[in-house]
């Protein structure tokens, strides 16, 4: 098939498949990948973005052992360590949050899985809080049981974010106290409770083409409707600190072949576009993306949303 002929298929709704999307990374020009993804996301997103940003709710020593994390207690960077916060500080930074204009904001924890204590936490902020502010209250708190999931939908929580980080082949290789498996495991579980599940990866952490697409196409068969695509910040102290950084042209190819594989899911950009991207920023809207993350990440300083929606505004599209 042609790139044309991908296009016109991905506008139906038709997700390019595996062949057809290895063949267009190494044959196809940045150039040429944008335009056929951004065809699409006109055609499905219009000239809307999607605004959404996190707060980092409980910090450091993580019992899992992501090479790329500078989290975990496996590795030895420098990051912030802080339990689940208190509740007046969880609610006063949701308000905070308020004032981005944003659609979700995230609280995400450090750790495999989250207690059942901090879980009441979270539900107690969220319940002193909602009235408070605009936007939906995500969760990303590692493995979640039944029950918790069941918790979470009581307090109208109605999206969990969780993601598979790499294709199931190459996940080995970034972490061995959790398995991929198991993290579909928590995705399947949260979707079958009728829950939202945002859902993505990591890039830059050595995976291949093949691996990103693979990736793709568990996302695509799970039908997540939220695809956060991140790229590798190497921290100083982790077994990747000397990744050399993605190239702009691998970021937004990555961007591009993610549209044509997803053709009317939200793809977010989030941790890394600002070292990866660059002034070549605006470009991701170009390659297919229709959402991002604004302000700061876990723990590396994000774009302010008065400079994202400057940003947003000036490349004439608009703020859902």
């Amino acid at each position: 098939m042609t790139l044309d002929d991908i296009t016109k298929e991905a506008i139906s709704g038709i997700g390019c498949d595996r062949e057809s999307a290895l063949d267009l990374v190494l044959n196809c020009s940045t150039a040429e990948l944008k335009n056929a993804a951004n065809a699409v996301r006109e055609h499905f997103f219009a000239k809307k973005i999607k605004l959404c940003s996190i707060i980092n709710a409980k910090s450091g020593v993580c019992d899992m052992d992501c090479r790329f994390c500078s989290q975990s207690a496996h590795n030895k960077a420098d990051a912030p360590v802080y339990p689940f916060l208190e509740t007046d500080k969880l609610t006063s930074e949701l308000k905070l949050n308020d004032c981005y204009n944003v659609n979700n904001c995230g609280i995400v924890t450090s750790g495999g899985k989250l207690s059942s204590d901090d879980i009441d936490k979270f539900i107690e902020s969220v319940n002193s809080v909602r009235p408070n502010v605009h936007f939906d209250i995500c969760a990303s708190f590692g493995r979640l049981s039944d029950s918790d999931i069941d918790k979470l939908k009581g307090a109208g929580v109605n999206r969990l974010h969780h993601n598979l980080e790499t294709s199931q082949a190459f996940y080995p290789d970034i972490c061995s106290t959790q398995s991929w498996s198991d993290r579909l495991d928590t995705v399947k579980a949260a979707l079958a409770k009728g829950m939202k599940v945002c859902c993505g990866g990591l890039f830059g952490l050595g995976e291949s083409w093949a691996d990103r697409i693979e990736l793709a196409l568990s996302i695509a068969l799970l039908g997540i409707d939220s695809v956060p695509i991140n790229f590798l910040y190497p921290h100083p102290g982790t077994p990747l600190e000397n990744n050399k950084l993605l190239s702009p042209d691998d970021a937004l190819k990555i961007i591009a072949i993610y549209r044509l594989i997803l053709p009317d899911r939200t793809i977010r950009i989030c941790g890394g576009r600002i070292t990866v991207l660059g002034d070549r920023q605006g470009e991701m809207f170009e390659a297919g993306a229709n959402a991002l993350m604004t302000g700061n990440y876990l723990t590396t300083s994000g774009q302010t949303p008065e400079t994202d929606i400057l940003m947003i505004n000036n490349l004439g599209y608009s703020i859902e």
